[in-house]
C-alpha cells in the first residue's frame, strides 16, 4: 500500500492555503480525510463527482470526515473549477503531479497516457484516519477507467468501518 507523505499545494476552495496535509490532519475537528485524486480539469466525472461530494458534505461532516479534491492542473484551473461548484472542502492544485504520483495516482496507456492526463491518469480514493498522533493511510481505491471511483455512500462505508476499528 501507498505510504502515506506530507505534502503542500495551492488551495482554490475552502481551507487553508497553502494546504499542508499533516497540519490540517493534526486538527482535532476531524477523524478522517478522503482524498481525491481527479483525472483533469476537463473529466465530466470528476466533475460530477467533486458536485456529489458537495450536496452531501453534512453526510461527511457527520461522519467526522473532511474530503480534500486533488486535480493535476494550475491552480487557475482549479479556481475556475471552485467558480462553477463553489465547494466545500479544499480544492488543491498539483500542476507538476508529483502529489498524485507520490500516492500513486493510476495512469494507463503508458508514455502516451503520463503525457496526457485525459487519456492517461485514472481517478484515486485514500482514507486516512487522522484520529491518532500521527496520521495514517487506511485505504486506497485505485481506478482502473475513468468511471471506477467509489460512491458517496462506499466511502462513507469505509469511514464507518474506520471508526469501528477504532473502539
Amino acid at each position: 500500500m501507498t505510504e502515506l507523505t506530507d505534502f503542500e499545494l495551492p488551495n482554490a476552495a475552502t481551507g487553508p492555503d497553502p494546504f499542508r496535509l499533516r497540519d490540517y490532519a493534526s486538527d482535532s475537528d476531524r477523524d478522517a480525510i478522503v482524498l481525491l485524486f481527479q483525472r483533469d480539469y476537463h473529466c465530466p466525472k470528476c466533475r460530477d463527482q467533486v458536485q456529489t461530494i458537495a450536496s452531501r458534505y453534512d453526510d461527511f461532516r457527520a461522519h467526522r470526515t473532511d474530503v480534500v479534491s486533488i486535480l493535476p492542473e494550475p491552480i487557475e484551473q482549479a479556481e475556475r473549477w471552485n467558480d462553477q461548484y463553489d465547494l466545500p472542502f479544499p480544492l488543491l492544485a498539483d500542476e507538476s503531479k508529483a502529489t498524485s504520483d507520490q500516492y500513486d495516482q493510476p495512469t494507463r496507456f503508458g508514455a502516451i497516457g503520463s503525457l496526457h492526463d485525459m487519456v492517461g491518469r485514472m481517478p484515486e480514493a485514500v482514507l486516512i484516519d487522522a484520529s491518532g498522533q500521527e496520521p495514517t493511510l487506511e485505504y486506497v481505491h485505485r481506478g482502473t477507467m475513468p468511471a471506477d471511483r467509489p460512491s458517496v455512500d462506499d466511502l462513507l462505508e469505509r469511514v464507518d468501518d474506520l471508526a469501528a476499528a477504532r473502539v
